[in-house]
């Protein structure tokens, strides 16, 4: 018992280190020469690589943040053998590490990609593309994107509900969306507002 608890203490930690990793801003840095948090809402993510620098550097700071929650995760889980409730803080650590990093003085980002390496890690194929479906739906709707990411977990943990229904994946997809939102709290105190296109045939009709 104490090895598997240590073991899973260990990829903990290893999970938060590598979430830690700021890869959009040391793209921004490194390769663009600007501070990419000076751009849009100043969060440190892909959207404001795209903003700095264009879609090319923002697609590798993308995959770079998607990485960096799959690796930990796909490591503990296939190589390892972690499963169940062990899973569930070195699931979280990747996320908690982008969203709450050290190297910025605990101010990281949003955590979205790195959300999707995480659950890539635990589902394989299933869980992105679910997410980004409903994610796409929900941004088309919803003009607050706090909200829209919202929508998108309740949709998600419904999915999950409906079709594996098992109690540690719960937990992660949870704990997951209570970091994530938790980061769209200035969002989430907006009225969600319908898009317009919405909006305008709600009135014509």
């Amino acid at each position: 018992m104490t090895g598997s608890l240590l073991t899973t203490l260990l990829w903990t930690i290893i999970g938060f280190a590598s979430g830690s990793l700021m890869w959009s801003v040391w793209v921004g840095r490194w390769v663009l020469g600007k501070d990419i948090r000076q751009y849009g809402d100043g969060n440190p993510g892909m959207t404001n690589v795209m903003r700095a620098g264009g879609r090319g550097w923002a697609a590798l700071a993308f995959c770079l943040d998607v990485l960096k929650g799959a690796l930990p995760v796909a490591l503990a889980k296939y190589v390892i053998g972690l499963e169940g409730w062990a899973l569930l803080p070195v699931a979280l650590a990747p996320v908690l590490g982008h969203a709450f990093s050290p190297l910025l003085g605990f101010r990281g980002g949003k955590a979205v990609a790195v959300t999707m390496g995480v659950w890539t890690a635990l589902t394989l194929w299933e869980m992105p593309t679910i997410g980004g479906i409903l994610l796409g739906v929900w941004f088309s709707v919803v003009a607050v994107s706090g909200w829209a990411v919202l929508l998108m977990g309740a949709s998600a943990f419904a999915y999950l509900l409906l079709t594996n229904p098992d109690p540690a994946l719960l937990a992660i997809l949870a704990g997951n969306a209570a970091v994530v939102l938790w980061k769209y709290r200035d969002d989430l105190r907006q009225f969600p507002a319908l898009r317009s296109w919405i909006a305008r045939r709600l009135v014509r009709s």
